[in-house]
């Protein structure tokens, strides 16, 4: 049997890509697929049927990750396709997202788990409007690292005035929406250049190449607060005369850690009890850290339900409030409006809410915070505030991804609307 303790131990970076439409983005991860020989025999040769099929003399690497029939008739890609793939340094995890305005929201579940986010450019066209509105996402979300890979320079003749003066525009725009930790890299996904191997055609560029800088950027970075936070999903109580008395509580650690014996509070309630045992299936615990799913047991039997969250009662505490501030994407053609209701979906809990106000609309052409807004369309990007009928437990959404997001449910239709990051 081979050794695989190497592969196991190695770092992961999950990355999304993001972008106009055809700026490259589904070609960029092929070529990252194919230079890297990361493309099995039978993978490839599918790629060069579908090819020949379409009428390409060359391998068209997009078709790698379009995988929807749709999306190969198109050229164009629709839903989020994941793709893996290893190097002798690290492991990857690319979230290929759509360009399309109408797939903003499949951008937002791409990108949402990433840790770094590849933002591309078509050096003809430079910073455009989906640049800006996935460059602004990118950093609601709290992705810690950016790259503006610009892309097709060899349309543009390999040109560093075209490149400086796209540096110049993104970081304009960066400034003013307070994007931080970008790293420019000019490239051809189509011929290879800088994405892994350094380009002789830009002999000016003196930065890494793609996978160089992919290979070596940080990936520790806080998803999750380091205290305690346990949303409870399911409260088992077996009906069976072998555990009469059996109540536990089962859910996914969301931050922190817990250990037998642990004093713990019971939110929004603030009773409190002891951990007398933690399991995972049939297997006992001494402690668990985020993100294992366990099955938690106390020393009494308190009030605890579905939506409930369990906490350290010596650490920190999260949030308890009804009227809750957060940046919000809207991705519903219906409106959202001053005293709608709707669904707010938070960990495990639900409870209904209304919007209590709109305190702006972040105009992406202009960058500008509008103000007196009255109702946000699709693919709006606004501050909100809400009322929900029951209390919220929750940190900022820059503290703990999981316990910091909402997502936003129309209660006549039950689709997802919206996606907030609590501010």
């Amino acid at each position: 049997m081979p050794d695989t303790r190497g592969y196991l131990d190695m770092q992961l970076l999950r990355f999304s890509t993001a972008g106009s439409v055809d700026d490259g983005k589904s070609t960029l991860i092929g070529r990252l697929l194919y230079d890297s020989k990361s493309i099995f025999e039978d993978q490839l040769e599918a790629v060069e049927e579908a090819s020949k099929s379409r009428g390409n003399e060359e391998v068209n690497l997009a078709l790698l990750t379009d995988g929807l029939r749709a999306e190969r008739e198109q050229g164009i890609t629709i839903d989020v396709a994941y793709r893996y793939f290893a190097t002798p340094k690290r492991k990857f995890i690319i979230a290929d997202t759509p360009g399309h305005i109408e797939y903003t929201r499949n951008m937002v579940t791409g990108a949402s788990t990433a840790g770094l986010s590849i933002i591309l450019i078509d050096a003809r066209h430079g910073v455009l409007e989906q640049t800006v509105r996935h460059s602004y996402i990118s950093s609601l979300l709290g992705i810690p690292h950016i790259v503006v890979a610009i892309n097709k320079m060899d349309l543009v003749d390999y040109s560093e005035e075209v490149y400086q003066k796209i540096i110049a525009d993104y970081t304009k725009m960066s400034e003013i929406l307070h994007i931080k930790n970008v790293v420019f890299i000019p490239i051809s996904a189509r011929d290879g250049d800088n994405v892994v191997n350094h380009s002789d055609n830009m002999s000016w560029y003196k930065g890494p190449a793609l996978l160089e800088y992919l290979e070596t950027v940080p990936v520790e970075h806080k998803q999750v607060t380091e205290y305690f936070r346990y949303p409870v999903q399911y409260v088992i109580r077996p009906i069976s005369s072998k555990f009469p008395d059996f109540r536990g509580y089962a859910g996914r650690v969301a931050g922190g850690k817990i250990k037998v014996g642990d004093k713990v509070r019971v939110l929004p309630s603030g009773q409190e009890s002891t951990v007398t045992r933690i399991s995972q299936a049939d297997r006992e615990l001494e402690e668990a850290t985020s993100p294992l799913s366990i099955d938690i047991q106390l020393a009494n039997d308190i009030d605890i339900s579905r939506g409930d969250t369990l906490v350290k009662a010596d650490e920190p505490q999260p949030q308890i409030e009804q009227d809750v501030t957060m940046d919000v994407c809207w991705f519903n053609e219906t409106p959202a409006q001053v005293r709608k209701k709707y669904i707010v979906r938070q960990t495990t809990s639900e409870t209904l809410a209304i919007v209590r106000s709109i305190n702006f609309r972040r105009n992406i052409n202009t960058l500008e915070k509008e103000q007196g807004v009255s109702e946000l369309k699709m693919n709006d990007i606004a501050e909100i505030t809400i009322h929900t009928a029951n209390p919220l437990v929750f940190d900022r959404y820059q503290d703990n991804r999981i316990t910091g997001s909402v997502i936003f449910i129309d209660p006549d239709t039950n689709e997802t609307v919206g996606a907030g990051m609590i501010k």
